[in-house]
């Protein structure tokens, strides 16, 4: 497939494996951002191929898996409301709450979809004027623009029977949240490109200048990978620090202005709460002042949530980078994907997800796939 084999080259592999292992002198520890990176490097077999002194660790790159339980049960208790439609992308209807998950909320009588698009939900609406319908507005600033112009619409088309469940978060703050944990041991950084194609990244070199950290954005084929770690150890080989951009390709310095502007308009920065990581200051977006009658949080009053997480998760230390997935002593024991603990075994984007899907261990040849 053009445009795509191309980054699957094992050829042009080899070579930059064979330049990281020539310039490589010592151990280095590197997180990619993106759950979607993540499984790229463990479907590809990519951990194994390096050399072993770079380590890559997995990120809270993953949307699904850092949607905080009490958002989720909020999510659950919304969609069981009477005369209501909760419409959602399909990889949020397995993830645990503190009692079910919304498939049993949909069994049990409610009148929840998965919808493809947050544009998908205000058609239902639409259609459906003697019912409210709520989207659950998830994710990184990727997703934010699409679910901001959804809003947008329903105020400027006064569709009133629509409003949105919103749990946005952001990479930056991630970042140094992850930098600041104790006990980190996180050197650097693969950003993701996607987040990147929306924010650009100019807000990166204040985090490289404060931590003395690389950052370079990449995207999520092998090469893509591949040419992004080479150029992270060359710069932690040198002791430099800086932010690169290595998907230039898709990846601009401003990003898409007018998509940042409509962020800018629909939402307003929050603190937020990351599932199995806690609070993180003004890491998340919530919906504006002028916006807020669409905010589902304020339409629906369900009461206190009070949220149990698992006492034998550990999805919190592994979206932190402290504990490889498979390091969990209910890995693919008490926790599987039919039987999940938390969301970074659901979620498609999710570590844990990865690590029992492909195993960890992927023959080298699996670059070559198409």
């Amino acid at each position: 497939m053009k445009y795509l084999d191309e980054f699957r080259d094992r050829e042009l592999a080899e070579r930059l494996l064979h330049e990281i292992r020539q310039t490589v002198t010592r151990p280095w520890t590197i997180m990619e951002v993106c759950g979607g990176q993540t499984h790229s490097i463990i479907r590809n077999g990519i951990h194994q191929l390096l050399p072993a002194e770079v380590e890559m660790v997995h990120g809270p790159g993953c949307p699904v898996c850092v949607t905080p339980l009490e958002v989720i049960d909020r999510a659950l208790a919304i969609a069981a409301t009477p005369n209501v439609i909760f419409c959602s992308f399909g990889d949020m209807l397995r993830v645990p709450g503190s009692e079910r998950d919304l498939f049993q909320v949909k069994s049990a009588g409610g009148d929840v979809r998965v919808v493809y698009s947050p544009l998908d939900a205000l058609q239902i609406a639409l259609k459906n004027p003697d019912k409210q319908i709520v989207f659950f507005g998830i994710g990184f600033e990727t997703t934010a623009p699409a679910n901001g112009m959804a809003v947008h619409q329903a105020k400027v088309k006064n569709i009133r029977n629509f409003s949105m469940l919103v749990s946005h978060v952001l990479v930056p703050p991630a970042i140094e949240a992850v930098l600041q944990s104790p006990g980190n041991r996180v050197q650097s950084f693969l950003a993701a490109g996607h987040v990147c194609s929306v924010m650009g990244y100019w807000q990166y070199p204040e985090i490289v200048d404060k931590f003395k950290v690389p950052i370079v954005v990449t995207g999520f084929e092998p090469l893509d990978i591949l040419e992004g770690i080479r150029r992270v150890v060359l710069q932690l080989e040198r002791g430099e620090a800086r932010v690169e951009n290595a998907y230039a390709r898709m990846v601009s310095h401003d990003g898409n202005r007018p998509a940042q502007d409509l962020l800018a308009e629909v939402f307003e920065v929050c603190d937020r709460s990351w599932r199995g990581i806690g609070c993180i200051p003004q890491s998340g977006w919530r919906l504006s002042e002028k916006y807020r009658d669409f905010d589902a949080e304020v339409r629906f009053d369900v009461g206190s949530i009070h949220s149990n997480e698992s006492t034998l998760c550990r999805s919190g230390d592994v979206l932190r980078g402290a504990l490889k997935p498979h390091e969990c002593p209910a890995f693919g024991k008490e926790c599987t994907p039919r039987h999940p603990l938390g969301a970074t075994m659901v979620s498609s984007e999710g570590a844990c997800a990865a690590y029992y899907n492909y195993g960890g261990i992927i023959p080298a040849e699996s670059l070559t796939h198409a």
